[in-house]
């Protein structure tokens, strides 16, 4: 891999810092191959596919479909996330975090400090993934926070 210019990183830096970062679930998949999981016909496919991105729910490129926080909220998926600080057991961790690779959370980090991992789930998955910690042996204490909104 060559490495970065200098106006590269500055143009990274600048995406970045101007950026909002956004939750998105992204397709990969050919036109033709959506369609016909659709049962559509391509221009069909197109003439939706503008309209949702032209109201702001997909965002589309060469051989990718994003799906927006906007069009996740028009689903009814929640786009605030709710954290899990978790405390394990020193001589369980291995079997406690490979426990939490099975688990359908967003993200999930081993962290150093008070607590030994940070689970991020959508608020609306909560109660059901704290239910499937309950049954691992080895955490010791759970803690759930629970976004109210976006600050930036």
């Amino acid at each position: 891999m060559e490495p970065l210019t200098k106006r590269s990183i500055q143009l990274l830096k600048t995406l970045y810092e101007k950026g909002k970062s956004t939750n998105t679930y992204t397709l990969r998949v050919k036109q033709d191959e959506l369609s016909n999981q659709l049962g559509v016909s391509r221009q069909a496919l197109n003439v939706h596919l503008r309209k949702l991105k032209n109201h702001g729910y997909i965002r589309t490129g060469r051989g990718f479909i994003d799906v927006t926080d906007k069009g996740l909220s028009a689903l009814g998926v929640s786009t605030t996330p709710a954290f899990i600080l978790l405390k394990v057991s020193p001589i369980k961790r291995i079997h406690v975090y490979d426990q939490i690779r099975e688990l359908a959370v967003s993200r999930a980090f081993r962290i150093a400090g008070e607590v030994d991992a940070l689970i991020i789930v959508e608020r609306d998955n909560l109660d059901e993934i704290l239910k499937k910690l309950y049954g691992i042996d080895g955490i010791e204490d759970t803690r759930s926070y629970v976004t109210i909104e976006e600050i930036k």
